[in-house]
């Protein structure tokens, strides 16, 4: 008879992220920023018709959206934690943060294009100096907020055993952060455009430049948009089944010692670098589900595990 004490030993929590209370922390101070950075170069590129300026600091518009999502996501994924609604767990709460964010750098890419084309046909008188002050401030200040959401945290996976693998595996990244991340460095290269683009048209009386620079900076957001909305798709889809740990779990499976084969196989991402896995084998041999379970522990980013085992 199997004792409360055996039963309770077998469960187990589906929290499988621990959050990034850092991350979230210096998020909500970028958002702060971004706000104050926003409303001055808005006003700023409206009062001294810069195309260049109006676009960074609606570009900022979107960020300061953005980073407001994303502390929202880490709250929510903090809060709602142990809520048993949520089958393996509320990491997805802040990838999903990230995917809405990526969408709002598509949708400011667009509104950048149109303004800096429609500027380019129908040129303004551009007050330089002044604009060019603006630009620079709101290019100090994404590049505090930068360093404030840049994720510093390396994960190496060094698993000692014989398939020798030592591998820093790109999954562990926060997505949610990088997402913030990404928003604030696309800022800051729209400012480094406006100003190439003001010192231009103040030396060298090209304010063509102007809206030029708006057009470049919006394929470049458009870009680092796509980019983000494919990695964070791919997690909400559970479409990973590439990933390094899946033929870990091949291998390791095709190195037991006894005839075993994988009929069955799904992995995917519960946490930053953590995953869950469901196997199914067909074997001839008397083992045991514990058996397989115990083979695939020495991947640790395996975090929830179960096998079915299928006699032949």
């Amino acid at each position: 008879m199997t004792s409360t004490h055996d039963i309770d030993s077998l469960k187990h929590t589906h929290i499988f992220d621990e959050g990034n209370p850092l991350a979230e922390r210096n998020t909500r101070w970028a958002v702060y920023l971004t706000l104050v950075m926003m409303v001055a170069e808005i006003s700023g590129g409206w009062i001294y018709n810069s195309m260049a300026l109006l676009a960074d600091g609606w570009h900022m518009s979107s960020h300061a959206l953005a980073l407001g999502l994303s502390v929202f996501a880490y709250a929510a994924a903090r809060r709602l934690a142990n809520d048993k609604r949520f089958a393996f767990g509320t990491w997805k709460i802040e990838v999903l943060s990230g995917f809405a964010s990526a969408l709002f750098l598509v949708g400011i890419a667009a509104l950048m294009l149109f303004q800096s084309v429609e500027r380019l046909l129908s040129p303004q008188p551009i007050h330089y100096n002044e604009a060019i002050s603006i630009a620079a401030l709101g290019l100090l200040v994404n590049l505090i907020c930068a360093w404030l959401l840049k994720d510093d945290h390396h994960h190496h996976h060094g698993h000692d055993h014989h398939h020798g693998h030592d591998h820093s595996h790109d999954h562990h990244k926060d997505l949610n952060l990088r997402a913030a991340y990404i928003h604030v460095l696309t800022d800051a290269a729209t400012s480094v455009l406006a100003i190439i683009a003001l010192f231009g048209g103040k030396l060298w009386g090209a304010d063509w430049l102007d809206p030029i620079m708006g057009i470049v900076g919006a394929g470049l957001v458009a870009i680092w948009a796509v980019g983000l909305l494919k990695e964070t798709g791919r997690v909400l889809l559970d479409a990973e089944m590439d990933a390094p740990v899946v033929e870990e779990v091949r291998e390791v499976i095709g190195d037991i010692d006894f005839d075993i084969e994988i009929t069955d196989l799904h992995v995917w991402r519960v946490g930053k670098g953590k995953y869950s896995c469901i196997l199914a084998v067909a074997t001839k041999a008397d083992t045991s589900a514990d058996f397989i379970r115990e083979k695939l522990s020495i991947h640790d980013e395996l975090v929830h595990v179960t096998v079915e085992i299928n006699r032949v």
